[in-house]
């Protein structure tokens, strides 16, 4: 069938707009961060961002204006204060890129696997490549400026084994056998992506005007160095390495580069795709106490999301996707 005669799917058109808002949120950041970072290696990256997710932009635009839907507002430079003091080291910058690169090609892959259309598909396999492009560059110049740090190393074992008994679950309260290399793989990324979560939430409640902004934001930030702790708890008990803060690469500036709206969207956005991380380390543990500590911060993190989405649309923050036809309302008004 001609992609001109196969209308995008409910799936298609969700896609779509969700990448257009998080992708011009992402892009506001970038934008007040390339306008910021002193170091030439570093700058080129956020240039080349900046100039994919124009493309990609511009291409999704395309998409849902050739299906006759609303483009959403998202972010402009409405949302942005390029003439503010510095917020960020060039590090940071460089982390939060590397960071929000890992989100947009599970953001992508999504997208691909949720596509049926050809030309979509081929738009989504780009998006992909472009993502793991980026990738793989904000690690070498993570690395080239040793700010990279590794996850824990293990020595080889003689041979393969079976697990034997229910020692292997543990229990709450007794001993533990030690981490096993497909639990690390969660915690460590898990922890990476609070340390973000927190160093933005302490940047942003320095520089919002906002009362009620500041005070969510610092419960966020507590909560994310709780978990944190919980987490990282698990690995020193294992005498492994913890992932470094980067909290020091946030300044003590009070000037605000980015709206309200901006700085809650994104920590919000942050806390509903980390639950997907937090369920995917909660399907992967295979002891107790690990399991229950995903549990907690999954329960957490519910609580904090709906204060958060009270804030978002009591100031009308908060952009209504596409919605199914409500077929009471429409036989009602008939």
């Amino acid at each position: 069938m001609d992609k001109e005669e196969l209308k995008l799917t409910s799936a298609e058109i969700g896609t779509l707009w969700g990448e257009y808002v998080d992708g011009t949120a992402v892009d506001t950041v970038n934008k007040y961060m390339l306008s910021i970072i002193e170091d030439e290696k570093i700058k080129e990256v956020f240039e080349d961002a900046i100039k994919i997710f124009a493309s990609q932009k511009s291409q999704i635009k395309t998409f849902i204006e050739n299906q006759e839907f609303p483009v959403p507002i998202g972010f402009t430079d409405s949302d942005l204060n390029k003439t503010t003091k510095r917020l960020f080291s060039d590090i940071f910058c460089l982390h939060y890129l590397h960071i929000m690169t890992l989100h947009g090609i599970l953001g992508h892959s999504t997208a691909l696997s949720s596509s049926v259309r050809k030309d979509l598909r081929h738009f989504y396999q780009s998006c992909c490549n472009d993502g793991m492009n980026m990738y793989n560059r904000t690690i070498e110049l993570l690395l080239e400026k040793g700010h990279f740090q590794r996850d824990p190393y293990f020595y080889p074992a003689k041979g393969p084994e079976y697990v034997s008994g229910q020692k292997f679950l543990g229990d709450f309260f007794g001993d533990q056998r030690p981490l096993a290399a497909t639990e690390i793989i969660a915690l460590s990324l898990n922890i990476k992506k609070k340390i973000l979560e927190k160093s933005l939430s302490i940047g942003f409640s320095q520089v919002t005007q906002s009362l009620e902004v500041r005070k969510f934001l610092e419960k966020a930030e507590r909560a994310s160095d709780q978990q944190i702790q919980a987490l990282s708890k698990l690995l020193k008990d294992d005498n492994l390495p913890v992932p470094m803060s980067w909290e020091t690469e946030v300044t003590n500036s009070q000037d605000s580069p980015f709206s309200d709206k901006l700085m809650m969207f994104h920590i919000g956005f942050l806390l509903q795709s980390a639950q997907s991380y937090h369920g995917a380390g909660l399907a992967s543990a295979m002891r107790f106490d690990l399991a229950a500590t995903y549990e907690k911060i999954i329960l957490k993190n519910l609580m904090i999301t709906k204060e958060w989405f009270n804030i978002m649309s009591k100031n009308k923050w908060i952009e209504q996707p596409p919605l199914a036809p409500n077929r009471k309302d429409i036989a009602k008004n008939k």
